[in-house]
C-alpha cells in the first residue's frame, strides 16, 4: 500500500542517511515524494512506490492518531 502523506510529515526510514539519520522531512507531494534529511539537510526525490519499501513509520501520523484517541477518550468520558 502507497502511503498517505502530507506537507512536512516526519518519517523515519529502514536504513540511515550516511550522515547517520534515520529521519526526514517531506518537502515536496506529487508523483514523486522530496525528502530533507533532518541530519544534514540533504534533499532527494523518491517515488511514492520507492518510499513504501524505505518508510518504516511516519512519526507526525502516530502523533495524530494518538492526539485522535485522546480527544475520542475525553469526549466518552463527559
Amino acid at each position: 500500500m502507497l502511503p498517505d502523506l502530507q506537507m512536512n510529515d516526519q518519517l523515519r526510514l529502514r536504513k540511515p542517511h550516511p550522515c547517520g539519520s534515520y529521519e526526514w522531512k517531506v518537502i515536496r507531494l506529487g508523483a514523486d515524494i522530496g525528502l530533507e534529511c533532518k541530519g544534514c539537510q540533504h534533499r532527494v526525490m523518491l517515488t511514492r512506490r520507492e518510499l513504501a519499501k524505505r518508510m518504516k513509520v511516519n512519526l507526525t501520523a502516530q502523533e495524530r492518531e494518538k492526539a485522535q484517541t485522546e480527544s475520542n477518550v475525553d469526549s466518552n468520558s463527559l
